[in-house]
């Protein structure tokens, strides 16, 4: 962008002061941005497991509940994860303070760390919650927490940064709202949040193993229960590939300033 932003060295405390803004802005809103996501999710969890017929989605080494926790859990990381960066950046547009954001001599690399950062923020605190409430109901056991730490951080690192990117594309709040529906929810309520894939039709189970999300929740589930559907491995190169390339493509952007300024 500017070049007055192009500087050797890191900006540490643009970095954090833009990270802190970011974590402030909805933590003044607690209760909407980490309590109400917590509170569906945990009405998901008691709404599926009181009404569905568990037997038939998953197999005999683990209850339904057991099954579902994990799956709701990063579901609720991915989606705050996006919502944050990409709310904070199309409400600063709209608002017309975006510009506040773009003249500090910050890198397009700051901004995208200290957005995403915020985003991963948000999205592992809504999981934590909603640990810490599905565990009333029932007993979570951890098998590998380097699992679950690995596909907590980089499934919020993944959606920060498309929401950064979507954030910056959208115009309005419609725009947002037709990612969110028709992308977002989609693509996580067909990841086997809710059931085994195997128990899919052969069509329903070939769109699923082509489903990024699907590898995000089975390595997260993995590191509870100890097993999974997917191969690790693909699962965290998708993750570490996926990630490196939303990096790279979200600092281009905010370097050419598409969607920024006028």
């Amino acid at each position: 962008m500017h070049k007055i932003r192009s500087f050797k060295g890191f900006n540490w405390m643009g970095f954090f002061t833009l990270y802190k803004k970011e974590v402030l802005r909805f933590f003044n809103v607690f209760a909407q941005t980490i309590l109400a996501p917590a509170f569906t999710t945990i009405l998901f969890y008691l709404i599926l497991t009181l009404s569905i017929e568990r037997e038939f989605l998953v197999n005999n080494n683990y209850s339904y509940s057991e099954f579902l926790a994990p799956g709701l859990i990063c579901m609720a990381i991915m989606q705050n994860a996006f919502a944050n960066t990409s709310s904070s950046i199309l409400i600063s547009k709209v608002q017309g303070n975006i510009v506040d954001v773009l003249m500090p001599p910050m890198s397009e690399l700051e901004l995208t760390f200290s957005y995403s950062l915020g985003g991963i923020t948000r999205g592992i605190l809504v999981g934590i919650s909603v640990f810490i409430l599905i565990n009333i109901f029932v007993t979570i056991e951890i098998d590998n927490f380097l699992l679950i730490t690995f596909f907590g951080i980089t499934s919020a690192s993944l959606l920060s940064l498309l929401g950064i990117l979507c954030g910056i594309w959208a115009k309005k709040f419609d725009h947002m709202a037709s990612i969110t529906n028709f992308v977002i929810l989609p693509l996580t309520f067909l990841s086997g949040t809710f059931y085994t894939i195997d128990r899919l039709p052969d069509i329903w189970k070939f769109l699923a193993i082509w489903n990024p999300f699907f590898y995000i929740i089975d390595g997260f589930r993995y590191g509870f229960l100890g097993q999974g559907e997917s191969n690790l491995i693909i699962g965290c190169a998708i993750m570490l590939i996926s990630n490196l390339f939303f990096i790279i493509i979200t600092i281009y952007v905010f370097k050419k300033g598409y969607g920024l300024r006028s």
